[in-house]
C-alpha cells in the first residue's frame, strides 16, 4: 500500500530538518539575512547571545534587544531556501519576519549604503509559482512596513554626533529574481522603466509564504550597487555597505520593539 507524505504536517512540533531548530529555542520575531556570516553582525546588537544552530545555509542566533527576545536566521541565497526557512521557523514559533540584506538599485540617484524598504515585490521567481496563482501579490505587512520606514527615517535624521546622515531612505516596489547572472541589460532596463526601485532574490518567497501562513513579513535592505548608474560597493567602498547593513539591522530591531512583535 502506498503512503503519501503530507509535507504540510512533516516536522510539526519537532526539531526542523533544514534549520535544525526545535520549538522553544527561538522567539516570535526573526531577522533574516541571506548570508550566514551576517548573523553574527545582528548578534552584535544583542545581549545574552546564544548560537542555536548552523545547518547548511541556515545559521541561527538569539539574544535580547531593548527587552525583546530576537532571533536571527540566515536564509541562504534565493527563494527556495528562503521559503524553507520561513516555513520551518513558523513551525517552531516565529510569527513575524524581517529580511535584512543587500539589494541592487534600479533607479538613478540611489547610492550604495542607502536603505531600501519594500512596499511589494514583482515575482520573477519559480518558487512562489508553486505556492500561489501568478496574479497573487507578494506584499509585506503594512504596519510592519510603515514601522520599518519610520525607524529608518529616524536613524537617517539622527546622523552621527548630531550631523546629517550620509545615507538616504527610500521605499517602493522591488523585484525578486532567481538568476543573478541572467539579469541582462534589457531586463534591467525594463525594470527601470517600470519604476522598480531595486532587485534582490528572496522577498517574493518571504512575502507570499508569510501571507499564506498568516504571518507578518517586511524587508529593509542596504543598497549594494546601482545597476543603472554603474556603481557598486563590491568594487569601491565596502565600508558603506557594512554601515548600510548595520543601519538596516538597527531599523529592523527598532521596528520589532515598536510593534512588540
Amino acid at each position: 500500500m502506498t503512503t503519501i507524505i503530507d509535507k504540510s504536517q512533516a516536522g510539526v512540533n519537532a526539531r526542523q530538518y533544514h534549520i535544525g531548530i526545535a520549538p522553544g529555542e527561538v522567539g516570535t520575531i526573526a531577522l533574516l539575512p541571506g548570508d550566514p556570516f551576517r548573523v553574527p553582525l545582528i548578534a552584535e546588537f544583542l545581549t545574552d547571545v546564544t548560537e542555536v544552530a548552523h545547518n547548511r545555509e541556515h545559521r541561527t542566533m538569539t539574544g535580547w534587544y531593548k527587552g525583546k527576545f530576537i532571533t536571527a536566521t540566515s536564509t541562504g541565497m534565493g527563494c527556495p531556501s528562503t521559503a524553507i526557512a520561513v516555513e520551518e521557523l513558523a513551525r517552531v514559533g516565529v510569527t513575524s519576519f524581517i529580511r535584512v540584506g543587500s539589494s541592487a538599485a534600479l533607479q538613478p540617484g540611489i547610492n550604495p549604503g542607502d536603505l531600501l524598504v519594500s512596499e511589494g515585490t514583482l515575482r520573477n521567481d519559480g518558487t512562489t509559482a508553486a505556492y500561489a496563482h501568478p496574479g497573487f501579490p507578494a506584499v509585506p505587512d503594512l504596519e510592519l512596513t510603515i514601522a520599518l520606514k519610520n525607524a529608518a527615517d529616524a536613524l537617517a535624521g539622527a546622523g552621527s554626533n548630531g550631523s546629517a546622515a550620509d545615507f538616504a531612505v527610500l521605499s517602493g516596489i522591488n523585484c525578486s529574481d532567481d538568476a543573478f547572472y541572467a539579469e541582462t541589460p534589457e531586463w534591467i532596463s525594463q525594470l527601470n522603466s517600470l519604476g522598480i526601485l531595486n532587485v534582490e532574490m528572496e522577498s517574493s518567497a518571504l512575502f507570499v509564504v508569510a501571507r499564506l501562513r498568516k504571518l507578518r513579513a517586511g524587508m529593509i535592505c542596504a543598497c549594494s550597487s546601482n545597476l543603472v548608474d554603474g556603481t557598486s560597493l563590491y568594487d569601491h567602498d565596502a565600508g558603506k555597505l557594512m554601515t548600510g547593513w548595520q543601519k538596516s539591522i538597527e531599523a529592523a530591531l527598532d521596528a520589532a520593539v515598536a510593534l512588540d512583535l
